[in-house]
């Protein structure tokens, strides 16, 4: 399994990263997506390592909590060595009552973040992630909240999930300006099905030099091909997201049975070959009920795609033409007629 640099940094992570989601259960949406219980998950946990995983993400929210414990559980039970594993969660969602028990002030995020400490049983978190955009608190003070846990020794690296591109790049700013510990990942849903981040995100990442961590690389299991249309069967049934293009999803998911038949293999390891191939992607965040799926999953690393099956994908799922990449398509053409000119200057 390949291992790729953590943004601008020198930390190397696996390419897949280990999702606990499924972890623990509770109540409301959380039990829909799963309830694995300390045994099951420590099976996962087990495997994914041996298999040369060495990223495992996880977020105060999950399960309300005890995805974390499960997780820190887990890693104590395995007797895995500390430094073997990057261990990455997020705070920013609601964590109990009141409007300062979610969002991502000074107050919440430094409570958030020591609390996970205590539920992952650690004594600093590899990554840690601002879990949405709080546009209540200052980009600046976000920041700065952060660099308190970095400098404190709670936490080694930050970055942000689900932020726009122009927010990003404002927080990247700011910790220029004034010498903070900057962002180095952006966790961002993203799939074949779903490639909406390539207009803007993909080259700003690119740009700045921050790693991008995919989830929901199956669009909620959609992408998997059990599914013949509609969201009547498995997760969807009941929590159908991320918001899916269906006739697009389709359409992908018959162009990748077809890879997937010719070369003997799932059509979810299709879907998740197609994103290890794309270089903007650092790591794809894999989550899984069952040690089969995790196997399914595991087995797409080994699976390189052609030059002519990636392309058959990409023209399937293809973003419609919107301003401005149309103008910036053009001025790309006009600049490579140039570079290819034998002669000087423009008429």
């Amino acid at each position: 399994m390949y291992q790729k640099k953590l943004g601008s940094t020198g930390l190397f992570v696996s390419e897949l990263c280990l999702g606990t989601m499924t972890f623990g259960g509770g109540a409301g949406m959380w039990r829909q997506i799963g309830a694995l219980d300390q045994t099951e998950a420590g099976r996962l946990v087990g495997r994914a390592l041996e298999a040369g995983i060495n990223f495992i993400d996880t977020a105060d929210v999950y399960a309300e909590g005890l995805s974390e414990q499960i997780t820190g559980q887990a890693l104590r039970d395995l007797k895995v060595p500390r430094d073997s594993v990057v261990v990455a969660t997020k705070g920013y969602g609601p964590m109990g009552p009141g409007a300062n028990a979610k969002g991502a002030s000074r107050l919440h995020l430094i409570d958030a973040c020591k609390a996970s400490l205590k539920r992952l049983q650690l004594d600093h978190i590899d990554l840690y992630q601002v879990h949405g955009f709080d546009p209540a608190t200052p980009i600046e003070e976000q920041v700065r909240a952060l660099d308190i846990l970095v400098q404190h020794g709670h936490v080694r690296y930050v970055g942000v999930s689900n932020w726009a591109a122009w927010q990003i790049v404002k927080a990247l700013g700011i910790s220029a300006r004034a010498g903070l510990a900057r962002f180095e990942t952006l966790q961002a849903y993203y799939s074949i099905a779903g490639r909406d981040l390539e207009r803007e995100i993909v080259p700003m990442l690119r740009s700045e030099g921050l790693g991008l961590l995919v989830w929901s690389p199956l669009a909620g299991g959609l992408l998997s091909g059990k599914y013949a249309g509609g969201a009547g069967e498995g997760r969807r049934a009941s929590f159908d997201f991320p918001p899916v293009d269906r006739p697009r999803a389709d359409a992908c998911i018959d162009a990748m049975r077809q890879v997937a038949e010719a070369r003997a293999v799932s059509v979810a390891q299709v879907a998740l070959a197609w994103l290890l191939h794309r270089k903007a992607v650092t790591s794809v965040i894999v989550g899984a009920k069952r040690l089969d799926q995790l196997e399914d999953n595991i087995a797409a690393t080994e699976l390189s795609l052609s030059d002519a099956e990636l392309d058959a994908l990409d023209a399937v799922s293809a973003l419609p033409p919107e301003y401005p990449g149309w103008m910036f398509e053009r001025q790309g053409a006009r600049a490579q007629q140039l570079a290819e000119s034998g002669r000087p200057g423009v008429r």
